[in-house]
């Protein structure tokens, strides 16, 4: 199987630096370009199912995705970016001054350190990797998965056998990252390509043009 790992388009929350989480912002009409420059590039690569997570921000840019690619769009709740609990919605000058032992236990880097109110980076790894591997048990030769940059991070350090503790690893709005998963090798992922951003070059002058 190939996957197409994407996160999704940028929403209103990421134009103004706030820590999303599990909130559910909608995209903004630069996220809506990306996501139609997702489709564009995708039609070219026999995507046969779309994959996503149901917060808005994903499952709309996946909607626009598997609506101009004509195939199947499946929600999975283990998709949703990780549970930020207190940071929800803040910028993290908010967080620092808010929270800042909170914040000191998430910048250590510890993937059991859980967020009050929320999770650690080690449950997300598990429910973001239980999800791909779902993914793969469908039996299609190639998918676009289409979530959060926290999610398909964890997911992507679990199938890569990265340490929990490094996090080496900052996906971009609406770039692509391809992963290869051989039929009955698990231990036979490879990734392909990180972070493509080439098919966003158009939409990234337009919108500086101030034309979207």
């Amino acid at each position: 199987m190939i996957l197409y790992c994407i996160r999704h388009g940028e929403s209103t929350y990421n134009s103004q630096g706030r820590v999303q989480g599990q909130a559910d912002p909608p995209l903004s009409d630069l996220g809506r370009a990306q996501a139609r420059a997702l489709a564009a590039a995708l039609a070219e690569q026999a995507v046969e199912a779309v994959f996503a997570s149901p917060l808005k921000r994903a499952f709309e840019t996946a909607e626009i995705v598997a609506g101009a690619l004509g195939v199947l769009l499946s929600a999975d709740d283990r998709l949703k970016e990780i549970d930020v609990g207190v940071f929800q919605g803040k910028t993290w000058e908010e967080i620092e001054a808010d929270t800042p032992e909170a914040a000191a236990g998430w910048q250590s880097h510890d993937p059991d350190f859980v967020i009050p109110g929320g999770e650690s980076r080690r449950q997300l790894m598990e429910r973001a990797a239980a999800a791909f591997r779902a993914i793969r048990e469908t039996g299609y030769a190639r998918v676009a998965v289409i979530a959060h940059g926290g999610t398909i991070s964890a997911a992507l350090k679990v199938l890569l056998e990265i340490p929990a503790r490094r996090n080496p690893f900052s996906l971009v709005n609406a770039a692509i990252s391809k992963l290869e998963w051989p039929e009955g090798r698990e231990d036979r992922v490879k990734l392909l390509s990180l972070n493509d951003v080439e098919h966003l070059r158009s939409v990234e002058l337009e919108h500086q043009s101030g034309d979207l």
